[in-house]
């Protein structure tokens, strides 16, 4: 049995988030700082990634709800700004990310006493996610077949597969690249290049595009190298 055999199957599966309402909101800055500190890691997930699930028709302005609350509840630009710039994929887990959301909002607070008793005109309201699975007609044996369905796979499927899986696994990897590693080391190259792909800046629609196109030129600069 060769390497390849060995591998096993991808299969694609695709997801939807349920929002749950956990009764937990925020009216200023101080009460949102004191709701982090309670809240289940689930609920700082689904207001970091959440949103790149839901269907949206103008671009997003801000990546995290907190940042977005913050600026249009709060009206507080800088603090929305650097909240903003928060990469969760930077974070070995949810308590890491809650751990630098709180020494942001601590800062704010210490430079602005204000901050601490100014009311928002909007609540925010905390929430959690439930992931729904579902399964797809789509099970790959081969690499090459991931550069050819990765252009049709929905949007819940990379969400499924590029991002969720960094939650799901241990070693934090995406499914594709672990999918890829029990192949031996040929695939390392292409690998390294999925890994560099930026999961979060960005539109599942435009993600799902820079993978493709990352797939297509692995495969295409391996045909070439074929002796004729």
């Amino acid at each position: 049995m060769n390497r390849q055999d060995q591998a096993g199957t991808l299969e694609i599966k695709d997801c939807a988030l349920i929002a749950i309402a956990m009764g937990k909101r925020a009216q200023s800055l101080k009460e949102l700082r004191e709701q982090l500190l309670a809240v289940p890691p689930s609920s700082i997930y689904t207001h970091f990634w959440g949103n790149l699930l839901q269907p949206r028709f103008e671009e997003r302005e801000y990546n995290n709800d907190f940042a977005a609350w913050v600026r249009h509840g709060l009206h507080d630009k800088v603090l929305a700004e650097r909240l903003a710039l928060i990469d969760p994929t930077r974070f070995p887990d949810m308590e890491a990310l809650r751990q630098e959301l709180v020494e942001i909002i601590d800062d704010r607070l210490d430079e602005s006493e204000t901050m601490s008793w100014a009311g928002s005109d909007q609540q925010f309201e905390f929430i959690r996610s439930q992931i729904v699975v579902f399964r797809t007609s789509r099970k790959l044996t081969r690499p090459e077949q991931l550069a050819e369905v990765m252009e049709h796979l929905s949007v819940g499927s990379i969400f499924y597969h590029f991002i969720d899986a960094r939650r799901r696994r241990d070693d934090r990897q995406d499914d594709f690249r672990a999918w890829l590693g029990a192949f031996g080391d040929r695939y390392d190259g292409l690998r390294e290049s999925l890994e560099s792909v930026d999961p979060y800046f960005a539109p599942l629609i435009d993600l799902r595009t820079r993978l493709a196109e990352v797939l297509e030129s692995h495969f295409e600069s391996e045909r070439n190298e074929r002796p004729a």
